[in-house]
């Protein structure tokens, strides 16, 4: 076994969404809309997603690059306030190898006739594995997608 180290680290990030809290809201919480945009890379296999949205329930999905290491996203909700706020506790793996855990939360903002999202992670990274970096441009992306899923939603 390597060297066993963790590096915590805090990063925000805050977006404005044309779109009601309730409907920013659902597409965190409801498991069709969550599946169209929390999702890794167009080339990653990926796996089910598996949602189960209230206080005590879990989330799963996976995926990785085809032959190489699964990427398991698996989080349980530890609380839930509807139209304001969610709060994860996640673990990420690669393969079997825990890389990360983190504590998430969510909070939805009235701003205007849109939403002032405002995402919040806590997180250990574990072993050299993953970083505050790579994590917080994913999360990037995973918003944009989020973004674009709410702009195709009012098509």
């Amino acid at each position: 076994m390597g060297e066993r180290s963790v590096t915590h680290a805090t990063f925000v990030i805050e977006r404005s969404y044309d779109a009601a809290p309730a409907q920013v809201f659902a597409a965190w919480a409801t498991p069709a809309a969550k599946g169209k945009w929390f999702v890794g890379p167009d080339a990653w296999e990926k796996s089910d997603h598996e949602l189960d949205f209230r206080v005590g329930g879990r989330e799963r999905v996976s995926g990785g690059p085809p032959g190489g290491p699964v990427h398991i996203y698996d989080a349980v909700y530890q609380d839930i306030v509807p139209n304001r706020r969610i709060i994860i506790s996640y673990e990420m793996h690669l393969d079997a190898r825990r890389i990360s855990v983190s504590l998430a939360t969510v909070e939805f903002l009235q701003a205007g006739k849109g939403t002032r999202m405002i995402f919040t992670e806590q997180g250990a990274f574990l072993d050299g594995y993953d970083n505050a970096g790579q994590r917080e441009q994913g999360t990037h992306d995973l918003l944009d997608k989020l973004g674009e899923a709410l702009r195709r939603a009012k098509l």
